[in-house]
C-alpha cells in the first residue's frame, strides 16, 4: 500500500533516509520508533506528499483517504464550535452542501430527474458515511477524550491548544480513512483518555502508522515496528516489545559476527607477518593481503537512546510518616473549587501515582504537598527531617538559555560540594565529560529533563515529588527512569500520563474526580479492577430484578419440572451426554489447527537446533583455520545462519503467542 523504493531524504544536511527501501501493506498497524530527531515525522510528510524525496520513488495508491493528526497545530482562526468541527469530518461538509444547493433546485424543479438522481445519490452517500448519526458519534468521541457536555458548543478557537489537539484527535478518528497517520497522540491526553483513544483504535480497520513514546498504545495497537534511526529504515515483526528483543538479538548476533570478523582479520595480520620474507610463501602472502583488503567490518546497528542508567543517590533518613494532607481545600478564585476537603497518608517508602482527568487538580496538590502553594484551607504537614525534591512540569522550560549543565548543577548544590561530585551527579544522569559543559539552549527536551534531576539530587531528597516527569523523554530514557524509581529508597508521589510508567512505577494510586478523591492501596492494575467491580456493583437495579425475575421463573420451571415423573428425570442426563458429545465434536475441530501451531514451533526449533550447530562447527573451522581456510564463504554462510535463527525466533515467538491464545480456547472446550 505504501512502498519506499531506494528513497534518500536530506534535510538540514542531515541524512534522514539514505537510499531506504520498505513496504507497508494493507491492515497494517506500524508502530514507527527512532531517537528524537531521526525524522520519524518528516517520512509523515514525505507519504502525505508534503516533502519529495531526493532519490527514489514513494508509491500510493490513488484515491485512498489519508487522515494526520499532527504533533502541532494551530486553529486558532476556527469561530465554529467544537461539536460541529468534530461532527463534520471527510467528504460529509461538502455533501451537506450539495445535497442544501439541490433541495434548492429542486424546489423551482421538483420533476427534475438528473436533479432527483443525484439528490438520491447524494442521500445514499452520506447515510453511508455517517452523516446522519455523526452528532452523536461526535459527542460520544469527544466525552471519551474528557469534555464535559456543557462546553459542546463553545467556539474552537476558545480553547487551550491542548483542547484543540483533542478535538482535532476526534474529527480524524471519526472520518475512518483509509490510512491513519498519528504523531505523539497522547502527548495532551490524561490517562482516561488514553485508554479511550486504544479502545477506539482497535477497532480501527484500516491502516494505522503511529509514532509515539508511548509503550502502551504501541503494545496494544501495533503488529508491525518501523525503526527509522541513521538514515536506515528498518522493518521488524512485532509490538514494540517484540521488537525490543528482536533487536537485541539482532545487534548481538552482529556483534559475535563483528569478533569473528576481528579474530579472522588477526590470524590473517599474523600470517602475512609471520612468511612476509619467505619465498616459498610469497604467492600465499600475497592472497592473505587481498583477503585482508577484501573484509567488510560488521556493521552494528547504532544506539537509539539515551544509553545510561539514572543512578539515583541514596535518600537521607527519615519517619514513617512522610506527609500528612489535612481537610486541603483549594480555590484560585475564591468561589470555584479545584477540590474540597482531601485527606490521606505518605508513607515512607510510598510511590504514590495521581491520576484523573485534566482539570481535577493534579497539579495543585503536588504544588501544595511540595510547598509552593498555600491552600485556601487544611494544610499538608511534613514528616520528621523530610527533604523534598520537587520537579514542576514546566521547570524544564525555565532552565537558563546560556548556562552550562555544569553551572545548573553547581547553583544548585550545598556550598562545600566538590567539583568531582557535581561530575558524578552529572555523569549519573547522561552528563558525562564534555557534555557537563553543554549550554542549556542546546539541550534536547529529554537532556533538560535529565539536567533538571541532577539539580534535584545533587542535595539528595527523600521525598520526590514530580509533575510529568516523563514529558520530552523517549523511550528507553523513560524506562531507564522508571527503574531508578523502583528501586529508589525514598518516596516518590508522582503525576504522569504514562500509563506504562505509572504501571510499572506505582505501588498505590491516588484517583481524583469531581465527586471524590479516593486511595488505592495497590498498583494500577490493582486500581482497574477495584474500578470495576464498582461499576459491577453499581450496576442499575433494573438488572437485578431482571436477574432476580429469571431466578424465579427458573425455579417455578424447575418445580414444575419435579411433578412430571422419571422421564423428565432422565433428560438432564440425555442433555449431559449430548453437552459432552458437542465438547468432544468441537475439539476434535479444532486438532488440525492445534497440530499445525505444534508443527510450525517444532519446525521452527529444529533450524534454529540445525543453525546454532552449523554455526558452532564453523568458528571451530575459523578458530583451527589454515592458508587454505575459505574465510570469505564461511563467514557469509555463518552470517546467513545468523538471518535464519533470527527469522526462525520471531517465527517461533509468533507461533507460541498464537498457540497459548487457542490453548485457552481449545482447554475451554474440556
Amino acid at each position: 500500500m505504501i512502498d519506499f523504493q531506494n528513497v534518500t531524504k536530506l534535510l538540514g544536511g542531515k541524512s534522514i533516509l539514505d537510499n531506504a527501501s520498505f513496504r507497508i501493506n494493507q491492515g497494517e498497524r506500524v508502530g514507527m520508533v527512532g531517537p528524537n530527531g531521526a525524522g520519524k515525522t518528516t517520512v509523515f510528510s514525505m507519504i502525505l506528499g508534503e516533502l519529495p524525496p531526493d532519490k527514489g520513488e514513494i508509491l500510493i495508491p490513488e484515491r485512498l483517504r489519508i487522515g494526520i493528526l499532527r504533533q502541532q497545530i494551530d486553529l486558532s482562526d476556527k469561530q465554529e464550535d467544537v461539536l460541529s468541527y468534530v461532527a463534520a469530518t471527510g467528504e460529509l461538509p461538502l455533501i451537506q452542501a450539495r445535497l442544501a444547493e439541490v433541495e434548492r433546485a429542486l424546489e423551482t424543479d421538483p420533476a427534475n430527474r438528473q436533479l432527483l438522481d443525484e439528490f438520491g445519490h447524494l442521500q445514499t452517500t452520506y447515510e453511508h458515511l455517517g452523516g446522519y448519526d455523526s452528532g452523536h458519534r461526535a459527542e460520544a468521541a469527544l466525552a471519551g477524550l474528557g469534555f464535559d457536555e456543557d462546553v459542546f458548543h463553545k467556539p474552537l478557537n476558545s480553547f487551550s491548544g491542548g483542547w484543540q489537539m483533542r478535538a482535532s484527535m476526534a474529527r480524524v478518528l471519526l472520518s475512518e480513512p483509509d490510512i491513519l497517520l498519528l504523531d505523539e497522540p497522547s502527548n495532551y491526553l490524561d490517562i482516561p483518555a488514553v485508554e479511550w483513544l486504544q479502545r477506539r483504535l482497535r477497532v480501527y480497520t484500516g491502516t494505522l502508522l503511529l509514532i509515539s513514546h508511548d509503550r502502551f498504545l504501541l503494545n496494544s495497537l501495533t503488529n508491525v515496528t518501523l525503526e527509522i534511526n541513521g538514515g536506515k529504515a528498518t522493518r521488524y515483526s512485532g509490538s514494540y516489545s517484540k521488537y525490543v528483543v528482536e533487536r537485541e538479538t539482532r545487534s548481538a548476533l552482529a556483534e559475535a559476527a563483528r569478533k569473528n570478523t576481528e579474530k579472522r582479520r588477526d590470524k590473517l595480520k599474523e600470517n602475512i607477518e609471520r612468511f612476509r620474507y619467505k619465498a616459498s610463501k610469497a604467492a600465499q602472502v600475497q592472497m592473505w593481503i587481498k583477503m585482508l583488503d577484501k573484509i567488510e567490518t560488521e556493521e552494528l546497528p547504532e544506539q537509539l537512546h539515551f544509553q545510561g542508567r539514572i543512578r539515583i543517590p541514596e535518600p537521607p533518613r527519615c519517619g514513617a510518616e512522610v506527609c500528612a494532607v489535612e481537610n486541603v481545600s483549594h480555590s484560585y478564585d475564591g468561589a470555584r473549587f479545584v477540590f474540597r476537603d482531601v485527606s490521606f497518608g505518605i508513607n515512607n517508602g510510598d510511590k504514590l501515582g495521581i491520576v484523573g482527568y485534566n482539570g481535577m487538580g493534579k497539579t495543585t496538590l503536588l504544588r501544595i504537598i511540595a510547598g509552593t502553594l498555600a491552600p485556601t484551607s487544611g494544610r499538608a504537614r511534613l514528616g520528621h527531617n523530610v527533604v523534598i525534591g520537587y520537579q514542576a512540569q514546566e521547570f524544564a522550560e525555565l532552565l537558563p538559555a546560556e548556562e552550562a549543565a555544569y553551572d545548573v548543577v553547581k547553583h544548585a548544590a550545598p556550598g562545600d560540594t566538590p567539583p568531582s561530585r557535581i561530575r558524578e551527579i552529572l555523569g549519573a544522569f547522561g552528563f558525562s565529560g564534555d557534555d557537563a559543559m553543554k549550554q542549556c539552549k542546546v539541550l534536547s527536551g529529554g537532556e533538560k529533563i535529565r539536567l533538571c534531576f541532577a539539580r534535584i539530587f545533587v542535595n539528595p531528597p527523600n521525598l520526590l515529588i514530580l509533575d510529568e516527569p516523563t514529558t520530552h523523554l523517549d523511550i528507553a530514557a523513560r524506562e531507564a527512569l522508571q527503574d531508578a524509581l523502583v528501586n529508589y529508597k525514598g518516596t516518590v508521589c508522582f503525576v504522569s500520563h504514562d500509563l506504562e510508567f505509572i504501571r510499572g512505577t506505582a505501588t498505590s494510586i491516588l484517583e481524583m474526580r469531581h465527586d471524590r478523591v479516593k486511595r488505592f492501596f495497590g498498583g494500577f492494575d490493582y486500581y482497574k479492577e477495584k474500578l470495576a467491580e464498582e461499576e459491577a456493583a453499581n450496576a442499575p437495579a433494573s438488572s437485578n430484578q431482571q436477574n432476580r425475575a429469571s431466578s424465579s421463573a427458573s425455579s417455578a420451571s424447575s418445580n414444575s419440572s419435579a411433578s412430571s415423573g422419571s422421564a423428565a428425570q432422565s433428560q438432564p442426563q440425555t442433555a449431559g451426554k449430548d453437552r459432552r458429545r458437542e465438547k468432544a465434536a468441537k475439539r476434535n475441530a479444532l486438532l488440525p489447527e492445534k497440530r499445525r501451531i505444534e508443527r510450525g514451533l517444532a519446525k521452527c526449533e529444529k533450524i534454529i537446533e540445525d543453525a546454532e550447530n552449523e554455526k558452532a562447527e564453523i568458528d571451530k573451522q575459523l578458530m583451527e583455520a589454515t592458508p587454505q581456510t575459505d574465510f570469505a564463504a564461511l563467514q557469509k554462510r555463518r552470517k546467513a545462519l545468523d538471518y535464519d535463527i533470527a527469522e526462525a525466533t520471531v517465527e517461533w515467538e509468533r507461533l507460541a503467542s498464537e498457540h497459548e491464545d487457542f490453548m485457552k480456547k481449545y482447554n475451554e472446550e474440556d
